[in-house]
């Protein structure tokens, strides 16, 4: 499939739309607790149980009023008081008036509330000191919600202010998708679990760490099924496990080296789907299906196998937990400094985003830009995106930025 392309390169986009085109949300629901839902995907439509409010009521503190008996300077008589859940019982004749605070229900007779800084009262005598209009101040029944009517459709993540808003209409339980599993594996002989001293050769295993930090704040299970050594056997016997997923995710072992097998097992016990990407970091990314499981294959390097989950792997997780997302939105920055860039692939550089004085939206590269750097990406607030086809860059260019989202800060 790759050879279709002049540099045998696929364009990101390209993968992306393979991906989301041959990834399906998960079946199976679940009903959980409220204060369990958040960030989880709404299964089945959620409509508004009740009107919001469920009554008139007051908007503010003041006196709730009869408009018919406010067209002139008036004095009326005060004849009680409303709160908040303590109603007034009865109605208000003509010429009569009652305390309302903010909240209260408004008792029959009542279609206007003055604001308490509008009135001079003394004892019950309450004179208005400004003109009334009917149905001022007062907020009306089913104004912000009306019983029925539909509140989050299937898909929806659930937000912060969703759960508060549900918990304000008595919701305690709410359907949602099962969280799909996702198996994450590490691949290279070379690699040491932190803590552990480190022989010659040796580095310390990041990727899988970073990558399951980054998935966790995902809805899904994440199974870490830690190193895995460069031996064909110790690789099938971990890809016949993980088959059984939804999803696999393995970095390293995806290159041309001789000890990368991860490919050419990927090849005998599965399929492979696309290899190779027009992106930079992170060209050696592959997509394919292992037994049950969708596979995503990220490269080894560690700034690499993040920018590729991130935009590659994530898009298409997001859509296995029946998400339905928008892709991200850039803004404009103007480059504070000369950049470096080679045609061919599409860049997506680590930087910090800031304002200017002068309100301008400014960006600065985090400095060296090697996919072994993790220090580019920890210390950045957003990439560059800079177009595949674009050459070096000079200082006060405009450039894409696509600002970090809640999976990078």
């Amino acid at each position: 499939m790759a050879d279709c392309y002049s540099n045998g390169l696929m364009p990101l986009a390209e993968g992306i739309r393979i991906l989301l085109d041959k990834v399906m949300a998960v079946s199976g629901n679940e009903l959980v607790p409220l204060a369990k839902a958040t960030g989880r995907i709404v299964a089945q439509a959620i409509d508004c149980p009740i009107n919001v409010p469920p009554a008139n009521n007051s908007a503010m503190d003041g006196y709730g009023v009869r408009s018919n008996d406010c067209n002139a300077a008036v004095t009326l008589t005060c004849v009680g008081e409303a709160l908040a859940g303590q109603p007034y019982v009865g109605a208000i004749e003509a010429g009569q008036c009652i305390r309302i605070m903010t909240g209260a229900i408004i008792p029959d007779g009542i279609d206007a509330v003055v604001m308490q800084e509008n009135v001079t009262r003394d004892q019950q005598q309450v004179t208005l000191n400004a003109g009334v209009k009917s149905g001022q101040n007062i907020r009306l029944a089913g104004e912000d919600l009306t019983s029925g009517q539909l509140l989050f459709e299937p898909g929806h993540r659930i937000k912060p202010a969703d759960i508060g808003l549900l918990a304000s209409l008595g919701i305690a339980t709410v359907t949602v998708k099962r969280k799909p599993k996702v198996a994450l594996l590490s691949n290279g002989d070379e690699l040491v679990e932190p803590g552990q001293p480190l022989a010659s050769g040796q580095i310390y295993e990041s990727n899988r760490y970073a990558l399951a930090a980054m998935l966790k704040r995902l809805p899904l299970d994440v199974d870490e099924f830690g190193i895995i050594p460069d031996q064909p056997q110790s690789i099938r016997q971990a890809f016949s496990t993980a088959s059984e997923y939804d999803a696999v995710i393995s970095s390293g072992g995806v290159s041309v080296g001789d000890a990368d097998y991860i490919k050419q097992i990927l090849e005998e016990m599965g399929q492979i789907d696309f290899w190779k990407l027009a992106i930079k970091p992170g060209k050696p990314f592959a997509y394919g299906r292992l037994g049950n499981a969708h596979y995503f294959g990220l490269p080894g390097n560690p700034v690499s196998a993040m920018v590729t989950c991130h935009q590659l792997a994530v898009p298409a997780l997001r859509q296995l937990t029946g998400e339905h997302s928008e892709p991200p939105l850039t803004i404009t920055a103007t480059t504070t400094e000369a950049i470096r860039k080679r045609p061919g692939r599409l860049d997506f550089q680590r930087g910090v985003a800031q304002r200017s004085e002068d309100g301008r939206l400014l960006v600065t590269t985090t400095g060296r830009q090697g996919s072994g750097i993790m220090s580019s990406l920890s210390n950045a607030n957003c990439f560059l995106v800079l177009e595949q086809e674009r050459g070096n860059i000079e200082a006060g260019e405009q450039v894409e930025v696509l600002l970090f989202d809640q999976l990078l800060s």
